[in-house]
């Protein structure tokens, strides 16, 4: 990482009403770099006082900000997104060390995504109908209140700005408590917020462990709704738990995305990519393309080009520009995907490459890129989450067959098509049940609706759809067409 001057001085601190404190207890929870595994720095560990005073700060600042113009909070988030821009290569340094990604790919996807979802938000704040005219009403959107934020730790600066920057340009305030693990690219991002000149209170951070600081935020009473990203366990004690208080949530959950190769596709092609999209992040991406169904006539061939997709890969220090794959995350991590992997072996599945005898470095929470192949769709590793670099490969022996394995799963985040023909993909691609689905390549458009069906979760990020979600809609009834609003 970068000398201590030229990264944010504030991670043993919390952001709360325009300043920076520590926890009310003094407890902090320590950052491990995943490849030294040695501790980078300790950051606070909130509780429920200290979630009391950042939403009392939120609440406070609320009126105020609400009323504050939409062209306002509008250079306020581009203002944020300069700041951002100036330090893309510090950002990407810190975010490596605390989260293990490779430098280049921190760089591209870990600070070029966010900084394309501030502009997102930025480009569709202005085409939102803040209010419009129906007949004799007007149609009023009116910021939903004090939104609690919780974030996880496998893109945190692009988790929270997925929210944040949409929440703050609808006109709500924030409480923020991101993941306790790899946390560090948020606080530059509140660092950000804080030179951009946004009004105390209206933003606030607090880090600390989910079962603590997030169970406190997601119950309190003058939380007005609650946007979660993360597993889809604990998505449900969310959904219960806000249910208390009958505040809306928004939930980004799991994924066991399919990537369907049609018999006229282009096999290379398709399966390199769905490999890189698989081993992207060490694998921990809950739109990872995980499981690859191809036709059993071409499963040799499917097979050898995810070997070799797999074997290329670099495994080594994230700073070391010839790595192409870091750690996982922690040891926890780690300790998790090497139980999936074993479990594929023990009921059936034949390994390709990888697996827990591959050679690995000889520090950092590493597991070498796995390929799974004859997996069904019964078998755990098909059936769970795994967050880590491991591809399983489902043949089929018709495309009816092929539809029916694509969605025998509890999840409905992601997919993939594809197909000499992007009409036979489209119209494969309709039947799928899927918020998300690529055709022949197509990437998340980071301005358009991301979220699932299923349980992926429901509510939408990214452009309009994601500012949508922090808004009341209000009707204003009047008796002649010409009423006016909002009043003097």
């Amino acid at each position: 990482m970068r000398k201590a001057e030229d990264t944010v001085e504030h991670y043993q601190s919390l952001y709360i009403g325009g300043t920076w404190r520590p926890a009310e207890s003094g407890r902090t929870h320590p950052v491990i770099n995943p490849y030294t595994e040695q501790v980078i720095t300790n950051i606070p560990a909130a509780e429920a006082a200290d979630i009391d005073q950042a939403v009392a700060a939120a609440t406070e600042a609320l009126p105020s900000w609400r009323q504050t113009a939409v062209g306002t909070r509008i250079e306020l988030l581009r203002r944020i997104a300069e700041i951002l821009a100036e330090r893309t290569d510090t950002i990407a340094e810190i975010v490596s060390a605390d989260l293990g990604v490779p430098l280049a790919e921190a760089k591209s996807t870990q600070v070029g995504y966010p900084l394309r979802t501030l502009a997102g938000f930025i480009s569709a704040a202005a085409t939102v109908p803040w209010q419009e005219r129906v007949g004799t009403s007007v149609v009023v959107q009116e910021p939903i209140g004090v939104v609690g934020a919780i974030t996880p730790w496998n893109h945190p600066l692009q988790q929270a700005i997925a929210k944040v920057g949409a929440a703050l340009v609808a006109g709500c305030t924030v409480v923020l408590k991101p993941s306790e693990f790899a946390s560090l690219g948020v606080f530059e991002l509140t660092e950000a917020i804080h030179r951009a000149g946004v009004p105390a209170g209206v933003f606030n951070l607090l880090t600390g462990p989910g079962s603590v600081a997030g169970s406190a935020l997601v119950e309190h009473d003058q939380v007005s709704m609650v946007s979660f990203t993360g597993s889809t366990t604990v998505g449900r004690r969310i959904a219960t738990a806000a249910a208390a208080t009958l505040k809306p949530v928004s939930l980004e959950l799991g994924g066991k995305s399919p990537s369907v190769v049609l018999d006229d596709a282009d096999l290379e092609t398709a399966v390199t990519a769905t490999a890189a999209r698989c081993f992207g992040n060490s694998g921990q991406t809950c739109a990872a393309l995980t499981r690859l169904l191809v036709p059993r006539a071409r499963l040799g061939e499917a097979e050898e080009y995810a070997k070799a997709a797999a074997d290329k890969l670099v495994l080594g220090d994230p700073m070391d520009a010839r790595t192409t794959t870091g750690p996982l995350v922690s040891a926890s991590q780690q300790a998790r995907v090497r139980a999936f992997i074993e479990s594929g072996s023990a009921e059936g599945a034949r390994l390709i490459t990888g697996g827990l005898g591959a050679p690995i470095p000889d520090r950092g929470f590493f597991v070498a890129p796995t390929v799974f192949s004859d997996v069904t769709s019964e078998m755990t590793i098909a059936r769970n989450e795994i967050f880590g670099p491991v591809l399983s490969i489902l043949p089929y022996d018709s495309e009816t067959e092929a539809m029916r394995i694509a969605n025998d799963t509890p999840y409905g985040l992601n997919a993939a098509v594809w197909s000499a023909s992007a009409e036979r993909a489209a119209a494969f691609a309709s039947h799928i049940e899927s918020g998300l689905v690529g055709i022949n390549g197509g990437r998340v458009n980071l301005n358009a609706p991301f979220g699932g069906y299923k349980q992926s979760g429901f509510g939408r990020e990214f452009g309009a759809a994601g500012i949508h979600e922090f808004l009341h809609t209000k009707c204003v009834n009047f008796t002649i067409p010409d009423g006016y609003w909002p009043p003097a």
